[in-house]
């Protein structure tokens, strides 16, 4: 099989590495500088040093073009701010091969945003997840979305990892399967790919709110609590965008929440932890280095969960705390202060 991982970050090169181990494979960049140094050091020191690319991996820098027709499958493993664009190139190089993008989150929204959409009651939609984003500029493309529980590092590694593939269409569920799936890379398949968007975009918002939590150190309690109610804001968010209620209890949902709120490799989490620590959202941002899609997504999370009817307090702290709305201190209040419910939602399915 050919395979294009078009996307040089941790990620793209994490599966790039996977899939080289049993076919050939092409890795994308952007930055002819960058390319340079992967071809001369063999290995991404950038982004995810340490690993050895195989002679069955290549990397380039050329322009998309007719090229990449060639391939059996298409990987987008850039940031969710380049997947519009990325996705109607490859529209207009009229693709038939599956098209498959990692990232996750909501796309930001822009004031006279071009790539609102029209929603049911006749209001205009911003800040739309990766499957909306492909209705709206790609339509006549062939996708899917792969997600769940996985660092990069550690899929590098080759330590034992499971993901979800998700489509509409069975031939690119089976098509990443035959990719990915090894002893140590179990792919499921899912055809609720709405659920599992929206599991991979909260979790990001929700792990912000737990570093912050374990910065503060008040105690594991006070996580699992957060873990769990986070868990009902995220499956409720995502039934009410039209996703099955079951899909936010495997690996896309529970599964990438539970990593992502308690792994010490999580970049989201880490945003919490520094902002617990007294930083500045601008300093947390800088000693990143590369990009933590929970903070750009959060505002979107909630704006789409109020159009939907959606509450989403937890979300909505981790809001009020990025635009220095909340001081830290306010936010464990604002969370603690609310009036006593039912537990149970109605969720359907």
């Amino acid at each position: 099989m050919k395979i294009a991982v078009l996307g040089a970050g941790a990620w793209g090169t994490a599966m790039a590495l996977q899939a080289s181990e049993r076919h050939s494979v092409l890795l994308w960049a952007r930055s002819p500088e960058h390319v340079a140094a992967m071809q001369m050091q063999r290995t991404n020191s950038k982004y995810l040093p340490g690993h050895t690319f195989a002679d069955s991996l290549q990397v380039s820098c050329e322009p998309l073009g007719p090229r990449l027709q060639e391939f059996d499958l298409l990987i987008i493993a850039t940031p969710m701010s380049a997947l519009r664009s990325m996705l109607a190139q490859l529209s207009g190089l009229s693709i038939k091969a599956p098209i498959v993008w990692l990232c996750k989150g909501f796309e930001l929204p822009v004031r006279d945003d071009p790539g609102a959409i029209q929603g049911a009651t006749g209001h205009l939609i911003k800040g739309l997840l990766a499957h909306e984003i492909l209705a709206n500029v790609a339509p006549n493309l062939v996708a899917g979305v792969l997600s769940g529980p996985s660092f990069a590092q550690e899929v590098a590694c080759n330590q034992p990892t499971a993901l979800v593939a998700a489509s509409m269409h069975t031939n690119v569920t089976k098509v990443l399967v035959d990719a990915f799936h090894t002893d140590k890379l179990r792919v499921y398949s899912s055809d609720d790919v709405i659920g599992v968007e929206v599991g991979g975009a909260v979790k990001n918002v929700l792990a912000i709110a737990t570093g912050l939590c374990d910065g503060l150190e008040l105690g594991l309690n006070a996580r699992a609590a957060l873990i769990t109610r986070g868990l009902s804001e995220m499956t409720a968010l995502g039934v009410a965008l039209g996703a099955k209620a079951h899909t936010f209890m495997g690996l896309s949902g529970l599964g990438d929440l539970v990593l992502t709120t308690t792994g010490d490799l999580s970049r989201n989490r880490r945003v919490g932890l520094c902002l617990a620590k007294g930083m500045s959202l601008e300093e947390t941002l800088a000693s990143l280095g590369h990009v933590a899609e929970g903070v750009y997504s959060a505002q979107t999370v909630i704006q789409r969960a109020a159009e939907v009817g959606v509450e989403m307090p937890i979300s909505s702290a981790v809001v009020a705390l990025l635009q220095g709305r909340l001081k830290i201190s306010q936010v464990v209040a604002h969370l603690m202060g609310r009036s006593a419910k039912d537990e149970a939602l109605d969720l359907g399915d």
